[in-house]
This record gives C-alpha cells, sequence and structure tokens, in this order.
C-alpha cells in the first residue's frame, strides 16, 4: 500500500497518559488528532501548557494536536471512517468500552497490555465480551518506550487484527516517519509477549538491583521468553510471534531500558523498599504488578510451568525476599532447554 499517497486521517486517542500523548504527539504532523482525557483540571492545564506535564513532561505538543474532556465530542471526532486509539491501562479498558457501547464506533485498537485480573482475560476478549465481534478491532503493541516516541525516535510497531482492513487501516495511519508499523493476525501471541513481558521487568529488575551481574540478566531473559511462549503457545498464540517485536523485542527493551517502570519496580523491590512506596514514586501504572498475580493464576488453572512468573509473584504478594527469588529459581532441577515441551 503506497502510504505517502493516503489523506490525513481523523484519530481520537482516549486516554492522556505517557503512551496515549506520545502516541497521540507522533501522529499530529500527519494526521487530525484529538487526546482525550477524563480529568478536566487536568487536561485544562495540559491545553494551555501544551505539554502533558505530569505523565510527559518536556514534549511540547505540535499545533495541529487538539486536546479535550468532551467524550462524545472526541468519539465524534474519528467520524464513521476515522480511528479510536484506547490508551489506557488495561484496568481501565472495560469501562471506557462500556462508555463506548452503542455508539456508531467505525474502528478501536488498544494500547494496553496485560491480563484484566478478574477475570483473567487479554483485552480483545475484554472487547468481545463488551462490544461483541462485529466493529473492527485490534491490539497495537511493540518495544516502545513514550519519551523516545515523543521525541520523534525510530520505532517499530505491530498491529495484530483478525481484519484485514483495520490492519491496512493502522498502518496507514499510524506508519510513516520514524515509525513503522508491522501487521500480525496472531493477536493472542501479540498481547501475551505485551502482557507478560512486564513480569520478567520486575525479575530482572530485582536480579541488577541485587548486583547478580549481566549473565544473570541475559539468562532470565531468556528463560522468560521461554515463559512467556510456554503460556502464549497453550493460549492459541503463535511460537513465531514470540520471537518477533511483541515477543523478544518488548522483552529485551522492558528488562534492560532505564526508562521500564517494571524494571523499576524490580529495583525497587531489591533495595528493600515496599511496593506501596515503590508504585507512589512511579507515578505511572507498572502492569507488570498486577499481571504477575493474573498471570501466575492463569498458568496454575492451565498447567503451564512459569517459575520466573511464580518467583516474581511470591516476592510481590506473599512476603518472599527479593535474594530467596533467585535462590528459589536456582534450586530447581536441571532439565532440557527448550521454548516450548514437546507434546506428551
Amino acid at each position: 500500500m503506497p502510504h505517502s499517497t493516503l489523506a490525513r486521517r481523523r484519530i481520537a486517542v482516549l486516554g492522556a497518559g505517557a503512551w496515549g500523548t506520545a502516541v497521540a504527539i507522533a501522529v499530529a504532523a500527519r494526521h487530525d488528532v484529538l487526546l482525550w482525557g477524563r480529568n478536566t483540571a487536568a487536561m485544562e492545564e495540559i491545553a494551555a501548557a501544551r505539554d502533558n506535564t505530569h505523565y510527559l513532561p518536556g514534549y511540547p505538543f505540535p499545533p495541529g494536536l487538539q486536546v479535550g474532556t468532551d467524550f462524545d465530542a472526541a468519539v465524534a471526532h474519528a467520524g464513521s471512517d476515522g480511528l479510536l486509539i484506547a490508551a489506557c491501562p488495561v484496568a481501565g479498558l472495560r469501562p471506557l468500552l462500556h462508555s463506548l457501547k452503542g455508539r456508531p464506533i467505525p474502528n478501536l485498537v488498544w494500547l494496553c497490555k496485560g491480563f484484566e485480573y478478574e477475570t483473567g482475560l487479554l483485552p480483545h476478549q475484554i472487547f468481545r465480551e463488551v462490544l461483541g465481534d462485529t466493529i473492527p478491532s485490534g491490539a497495537l503493541s511493540g518495544p516502545s518506550f513514550a519519551q523516545e516516541v515523543a521525541r520523534g525516535l525510530p520505532c517499530a510497531l505491530t498491529i495484530a487484527s483478525t481484519s484485514a482492513a483495520l490492519r491496512d487501516s493502522v498502518v496507514a495511519a499510524v506508519h510513516g516517519g520514524m515509525m513503522r508499523v508491522y501487521s500480525s493476525e496472531d493477536v493472542i501471541g501479540v498481547e501475551v509477549g505485551g502482557a507478560v513481558k512486564n513480569v520478567m521487568a520486575i525479575a530482572t529488575g530485582i536480579a541488577d538491583g541485587l548486583g547478580l551481574g549481566l549473565n544473570a540478566r541475559a539468562a532470565l531473559i531468556t528463560r522468560g521468553l521461554a515463559e512467556i511462549t510456554r503460556l502464549g503457545s497453550t493460549l492459541g498464540g503463535n511460537i513465531e510471534t514470540f520471537m518477533g517485536l511483541t515477543g523478544m523485542g518488548d522483552l529485551i527493551l522492558t528488562c534492560t531500558g532505564d526508562l521500564s517502570r517494571n524494571r523499576r519496580v524490580g529495583l525497587g523491590l531489591a533495595q528493600g523498599k515496599a511496593l506501596d512506596t515503590i508504585v507512589s514514586e512511579l507515578g505511572h501504572v507498572a502492569e507488570g504488578v498486577p499481571c504477575a498475580k493474573a498471570v501466575r493464576e492463569l498458568a496454575a488453572r492451565r498447567g503451564v510451568d512459569m517459575p520466573i512468573t511464580n518467583a516474581v509473584a511470591a516476592v510481590l504478594f506473599d512476603g518472599q525476599q527479593p535474594l530467596d527469588m533467585v535462590t528459589r529459581i536456582l534450586a530447581r532441577d536441571p532439565r532440557d532447554e527448550t521454548l516450548v515441551p514437546a507434546p506428551k
């Protein structure tokens, strides 16, 4: 598809956190973009400053980027052939979708990564429960820090959807400049990779905080990928997906990058800080925390071996000490190195 010849699109980004703001900034140079947030006072400050000083300070908005708090106006902005981008945490996706119920929605993609804790559902399953399966939808995911995207640095993402038309539409809207967008039909694989890598980032943060060295970090990332692949393939994802941007790519970035909130959770735990203190200091959602609990329970139900996930959850929720987590993983019996066990 010759993207350079495509007309400007109307895009509404629903959610004004760091990642939603970064995406809005990145696409506003080429399209008519409206950034919506539910906090009226905060959005008025953002509109006046032309800068999201709370969640993404220091990245001025391009002139054409609109800001608003009127939800009806934001949805209407996309029109009948535009694009809605849900930029809320996983915990906020269901309420947002309920707010859209009954409205004429051309299509919708979500940026969130994780499992809904109460149900263990992935975002596409939440979407299907609330809005059915007639509206084109998908997950836009990949290795991406909001600050770098807002700066205009190179980034590669994947749009995953069972709708070829939606995939083409999102590529047309987002691909270009320093942003490269690939397509995939494997919604499950893309979502599992994006969710579970946050848990692995907490593990590598703990190891780094304890000074266990680069060898330990490499081992955790590699075996973390094995866990992601085991769970994802059990849930119906394609093994090849976990070798790509939304699997290995996102895992490497989140486990090694200093901008990773989930890695910073692990660093804080290694320093002996309480989880509540760490989360408060971050000032942002760290999806790996609720995800660790949800994934531990899901893996137990499905009979999937996930020792790193279990160890992280034990530190977060069961009072286990970080160094004990490492000892527990190292003490496991030797086994063959495989990403996915052979069928029995």
